[in-house]
């Protein structure tokens, strides 16, 4: 069933990567579209767990199963209506975009999933989930989730300039891709600045809303970072190509992990998958919409991202292409080989 924890004997090819993403309003498309982008380049199965207002949940389910046999088969999917165990839920839904608080709650609903990788709706995986899975292995015993700096610049950082509250590091955390080891989260008391001694996560949460709520803009990434202020050794750091935004291109190219390694994960915040702001990110998320699930990668989709990249030259974002076709074409290398060359292989032995 979604959700359920493997027996620990399942061999791992079997076992499932756990997928978490809240959507409420006119997210669905965006959910779907990131969704998409998952199951398209990853080697193992996955279960997504999709929270999300009663009125989307038809869609959803409608849209999953109109996918090819090919994909359906590579991911179970469950989906869960918004739910707050602690405080005032209309309070909640408010805090920031509808619904996001959500993901603050997912150790407590999901008490039978080990570890997670939360992400935002308006995010776009250019490689295997598989890839960012494996950074769960690096966790030493003190950490139980991990997450990207929200800025590699301190001086042209929100956190750094503007924030009234506590926040992690000198720039601040951005939480539209976290991973997360819940089973440790819900066995660890935080240190906190309410009570002398430590809290659970879910006692913890809306005493920590109520003393900083006049503080926060950003909702609940606001509340991570206080958290992680207080419980510095709790939190695995990993390098901005994993949660690549407009930010660190649109002021000049300032996340070296991107310029050597290609984008692993893009955050198209700010809107930008539907305005015409930063039509590199726009191009990403167009051609992954438009892809025909079982045409071929290169044809279907490398090539028209790069015919479309070449309109995005005068900006800034659009002048390091190879920064977000390097991890993309690797991934539909391997792919390639995968299904093609393998397979060819197979049957020429016979």
């Amino acid at each position: 069933k979604p959700g359920e924890q493997r027996h620990p004997k399942e061999p791992p090819s079997l076992q499932c990567m756990h997928l978490a993403v809240v959507a409420c309003g006119d997210r669905l498309e965006e959910t779907l579209i990131m969704l998409k982008s998952a199951v398209l380049f990853s080697n193992r199965r996955l279960c997504f767990h999709i929270f999300a207002e009663d009125s989307l949940k038809p869609e959803f389910e409608k849209k999953l199963k109109e996918w090819p046999s090919s994909y359906t088969k590579k991911f179970e999917s469950n989906i869960y209506p918004i739910t707050f165990s602690v405080g005032n839920a209309q309070e909640w839904k408010k805090l920031f975009k509808p619904c996001a608080a959500q993901r603050l709650f997912l150790p407590v609903i999901l008490k039978d999933v080990d570890s997670l990788l939360y992400v935002d709706t308006d995010v776009l995986f250019l490689r295997p989930i598989d890839d960012i899975w494996h950074l769960l292995r690096e966790f030493n015993s003190s950490q139980l989730a991990a997450m990207a700096p929200e800025h590699e610049i301190p001086k042209i950082g929100w956190y750094s300039r503007f924030a009234r509250h506590p926040y992690y590091g000198t720039t601040g955390l951005n939480s539209g891709v976290m991973l997360m080891n819940l089973t440790r989260i819900r066995s660890t008391q935080f240190k906190n600045s309410l009570i002398p001694g430590g809290l659970t996560w879910e006692e913890m949460l809306y005493p920590l809303y109520q003393k900083y709520k006049n503080y926060i803009t950003w909702g609940d990434q606001d509340l991570l970072n206080i958290i992680f202020y207080f419980n510095p050794e709790c939190l695995y750091v990993f390098p901005c190509q994993w949660n690549y935004r407009p930010d660190h291109c649109m002021y000049g190219s300032n996340c070296r992990g991107a310029e050597e390694e290609g984008v692993s994960i893009l955050h198209g915040n700010r809107g930008v998958y539907h305005d015409d702001k930063q039509p590199t990110f726009k191009a990403l998320y167009e051609v992954i919409r438009d892809f025909p699930f079982e045409d071929n990668l290169f044809q279907s989709l490398y090539y028209p991202l790069q015919s479309k990249f070449l309109d995005t030259v005068h900006t800034l974002c659009g002048r390091i292409p190879q920064v977000f076709l390097k991890q993309i074409e690797k991934t539909m290398k391997k792919v390639y080989e995968n299904r093609v060359i393998v397979y060819l292989g197979a049957n020429h032995r016979y």
